[in-house]
């Protein structure tokens, strides 16, 4: 096996790792903008906040439900290369939807804005439907097998560093609309370049005969995927590591600003350091398992995972808050006794959570036939979608019965443990 970062030099990997990382990338500073700009500038109310929090996740999940399946068909019958390049020109339209719904916010409006702003994210989620079955089901078709894991961990090690670059970028833009659209166009007319530069991966296996019904279509392929025990439960596994991901990253913002008692700036930092720490997490599996697909480190990463969630719900706990009617700026934040101590449980909490997921994507690609990988992936998508939606529409509806964010820490433990548990089945079924 090559180290993994001499992927990096293959013409067969990097225009698709930089297409994807453009891709992320504006899809986090556009989100976390419009975010940012509904939770510090529209809203003054936490229930209200946590609630447009979650309905932005749901509708961003929405179309991994309704169109995952769709899109493993197409993928698995055409050129994925000419998919990829089709749905980069429709992101730009999609920014420029989102743009317009930010600029007008500005102007004071609310509704017209607000059902702007979340069409672009409906697009988003539409987007990303589309693309990532490819980011995946593409490797195995264009990297030798020993190869697919590396390639993996720095698809999603290079997924978080630009999360983790969108966000910042979006703490300094979001309050200047016209400036977050110029970008996010401009990124978007770069990705679109890129794309072009992707090598052919043609069509493998026979050409598909399309399903257009989505139902149909998602209940068949989950039962072509799921009855194969080590894909069962790698999606099941993966499926609720995302659910947590949703739950938090629904919590950070509000749980910012009402706990912790802080800036746009620092929910910002935040979300970096996550990112940070799932990139980081994505690097070191790849180096304890030496390009072995294995799920022998997941159990302990995410029951790791969990104590690091504790952790952190802990130290919050013993947060000081702002004077009334004030919030810390970075400055401030980090000198408050507590401020390392947050962000290294949430740097271990990202850490541990990319050690334990990356292993998992790279048994989706590889325990089935080159010509399937799209599908399995998409298959994967459907029920992850499934379960965050869900996870969602449950965060929207603990929030309004009076739950705290500080509190949601405490179920993601929970969900923590279910995770080891099926991690568990997995590497005893597998390894």
């Amino acid at each position: 096996m090559i180290n993994a970062l001499g992927l990096l030099k293959r013409r067969r990997f990097l225009p698709l790792f930089t297409t994807q990382f453009l891709g992320a990338f504006n899809d986090n500073l556009f989100k976390t903008s419009m975010v940012l700009f509904a939770t510090y500038e529209i809203f003054a109310d936490e229930t209200q906040e946590s609630f447009f929090n979650a309905l932005t996740a749901a509708l961003f999940i929405l179309p991994f439900f309704v169109l995952s399946a769709l899109s493993g068909q197409l993928a698995d019958s055409s050129d994925k290369a000419r998919i990829i390049r089709l749905v980069k020109t429709v992101e730009i339209a999609i920014m420029a939807v989102g743009g317009a719904g930010l600029m007008l916010a500005r102007t004071g409006a609310v509704t017209l804005p607000l059902v702007l702003m979340l069409t672009a994210v409906t697009g988003l989620g539409i987007h990303s439907t589309f693309f990532g079955p490819i980011k995946y089901a593409i490797l195995p078709q264009h990297l030798d097998e020993e190869d697919v894991l590396g390639g993996t961990g720095l698809v999603e090690a290079g997924t978080y560093l630009s999360i983790l670059l969108g966000t910042i970028l979006a703490g300094f833009v979001y309050r200047s609309p016209v400036l977050v659209t110029v970008l996010t166009l401009a990124v978007a007319l770069l990705g679109w370049l890129t794309a072009r530069a992707v090598p052919p991966a043609p069509r493998l296996g026979p050409k598909l005969v399309l399903d257009y019904n989505p139902v149909r279509a998602s209940w068949r392929l989950i039962a072509e995927t799921m009855h194969i025990p080590r894909l069962f439960l790698a999606i099941c596994a993966i499926s609720f590591f995302w659910t947590i991901g949703s739950v938090l990253i629904i919590v950070f913002p509000p749980l910012v600003k009402n706990v912790l008692t802080a800036d746009a700036s620092v929910a910002s930092l935040v979300l970096a350091v996550f990112s940070i720490g799932v990139a980081i997490g994505s690097v070191v599996i790849n180096l304890m398992l030496r390009g072995q697909i294995s799920a022998r480190f997941s159990p302990a990463s995410v029951i790791a995972m969990g104590l690091t969630v504790l952790a952190f719900w802990w130290v919050v706990g013993l947060w000081t808050p702002a004077p009334e009617g004030q919030l810390f700026d970075m400055a401030g934040f980090i000198r408050q006794p507590h401020a390392v101590l947050v962000l290294l449980a949430l740097l271990g909490v990202a850490i541990f959570g990319g050690m334990f997921v990356v292993p998992l994507y790279a048994f989706l690609t590889t325990t089935v036939t080159k010509d399937h990988t799209a599908r399995t992936v998409a298959a994967n998508n459907v029920v992850n979608a499934g379960a965050m939606t869900f996870g969602s529409i449950a965060v929207a509806g603990i929030t309004a019965l009076g739950v705290t964010p500080s509190e949601l820490l405490l179920v993601v433990v929970g969900m923590c443990v279910v995770s080891a548990m099926i991690a568990q089945r997995l590497h005893r079924a597998c390894d």
